[in-house]
């Protein structure tokens, strides 16, 4: 029986990233798990010579969010990122740019002139609180709407609200708004990291080890990327705004991320996949190891699956942290990827677009980007829904389907390959009454890390935010380093 400094539950981008972190600190560590593929979320795979990432993702925060510290600090390799573009809303007689700053919302013709008018004095009058240090993560965004707004601008108002959220408007913070419409900017200070690495002499506050940029890096996002922020004022972004600030599409997709975390894990690093974690082993409030296809040691466990499910795999938990994660909100949804059999019109754009009515989309031409994702001469688009507990996945697929038919006339004619994904985009949704889990576990030596232990931003941003907090806890703890 084998002993290791670190076991790592899962092989996620959230489980692979605290490995890569942890054995850049000298730990040596085993990864474990139970499916045959590694990435979660984080991958890409072919269908009928199409590309499709698992689910539609833009990566938010790159220039100086977590992603980016982490790479700066811990990659061997760094993927290249495409300028992300424009988000647009689509109706059946629109096509326009969504308004990201009071300036855009007076020519947003999607919506009537009044309701333009009263949302952006809305938007105002929830920065200034922001701004002034109020705590709008328990207000709704529904509380924060004017009156008598009409049925068209609650549906898009509904539909922003679910693809930041996962929720309607009434279980999502007027917070999460002006976080996910840029706002309100998170980051990770470089100093926040340098307390943790300087501890270390195989790892200084410099990029290590050395990055490796490819020759054709895409140089203009590369540059918002590197240059020095000045800082300004939230109420500042009221009239220079703008929602794709600082954000990107992995050249290669998903799997380039993925890839590049793979390429820069050392040899102190073991992943077993097909081997599922049965049981985390505990001895007086101390972790000692887990039970998988046979018995493995460790005095420190990073536990990346639902963190929901961990009173199932812990004894003696205590009863008041079991209660706090049934709290946990979970939210589905589908995506529907369609290869075309040429370019369209339609999708002759940068970024990504939403369709707010009936049943609500959001769709990326990710061919755009990287016309190798696509055989030659053809276009991949991939559409993303959130799924309604209360009807059945048959149902929605085809009221899902429906939607794209009605939203794109014609589509149907040029599509080639359809292929469908029902995933959880996180692990937790960011609601008004949605509980998060702390890093820190009740067991000692025992830490939780993925999107459902950080509310910040979404997706493979938000699993980096909680990896750093990771080892900010665990350099508390003195355990990060060996």
């Amino acid at each position: 029986m084998e002993d290791y400094d670190v076991i790592v539950v899962g092989a996620g981008i959230s489980g692979l990233l605290s490995a890569l972190t942890l054995s850049k600190h000298g730990n040596k560590v085993l990864v474990l798990e139970k499916s045959k593929f590694v990435g979660g979320n984080c991958n890409s795979y072919v269908v009928d010579g199409f590309q499709v990432d698992t689910g539609a993702h833009a990566i938010t925060h790159l220039e100086v969010g977590p992603l980016r510290r982490l790479m700066d600090n811990y990659f061997d390799y760094l993927p290249v990122f495409e300028d992300y573009g424009n988000y647009y809303v689509r109706t059946e007689d629109n096509f326009m740019k969504v308004p990201s700053n009071v300036k855009e919302f007076v020519t947003f013709d999607v919506l009537p002139r009044k309701d333009r008018i009263v949302l952006t004095q809305a938007i105002t009058k929830a920065l200034t609180l922001s701004t002034f240090g109020n705590d709008l993560s328990k207000e709704s965004v529904y509380e924060f709407m004017p009156a008598n707004l009409t049925a068209d601008t609650y549906d898009f108002i509904d539909t922003i609200c679910h693809f930041l959220s996962g929720k309607d408007m009434k279980q999502t913070s007027a917070q999460r708004i002006l976080a996910g419409s840029s706002f309100v900017r998170d980051s990770v200070p470089e100093e926040q990291l340098e307390s943790i690495l300087k501890h270390n002499e195989k790892i200084s506050a410099e990029p290590v080890p050395k990055t490796l940029l490819p020759p054709n890096l895409n140089i203009s996002l590369q540059t918002k990327m590197n240059k020095v922020s000045t800082p300004f004022s939230s109420l500042g972004r009221l009239a220079t705004n703008k929602v794709n600030y600082s954000q990107g599409y992995p050249r290669k997709g998903l799997k380039s991320i993925l890839n590049a975390v793979l390429f820069s894990l050392p040899s102190t690093v073991e992943i077993k996949t097909d081997c599922e974690v049965k049981k985390i082993i505990s001895e007086k409030g101390k972790v000692i190891g887990v039970e998988a296809d046979e018995v493995y040691r460790a005095d420190k466990v990073i536990y990346t699956g639902f963190v929901s499910e961990l009173p199932h795999m812990v004894e003696s938990l205590p009863n008041t942290y079991v209660q706090d994660l049934k709290k946990i909100a979970h939210t589905n949804s589908l995506t529907i990827w369609t290869g075309l059999d040429s370019l369209m019109d339609e999708f002759n754009y940068i970024g990504s677009e939403i369709w707010f009515k009936d049943s609500p989309y959001w769709a990326m031409p990710i061919s755009n980007y990287d016309t190798s994702l696509a055989p030659k001469g053809k276009q991949l688009i991939g559409f993303s829904f959130i799924i309604n507990d209360n009807e059945s996945e048959e149902v929605q697929v085809k009221k899902a389907y429906e939607t794209i038919y009605k939203a794109i006339p014609g589509i149907e004619d040029h599509i080639e390959m359809t292929h469908n994904q029902i995933t959880v985009p996180e692990k937790a949704a960011v609601t008004i009454d949605g509980y998060f889990s702390d890093v820190r576990t009740p067991i000692k030596g025992l830490y939780a890390a993925g999107t459902d232990t950080d509310k910040r931003s979404m997706g493979i941003t938000r699993a980096a935010y909680s990896v750093v907090e990771l080892l900010k806890k665990m350099n508390e703890d003195n355990c990060l380093h060996k």
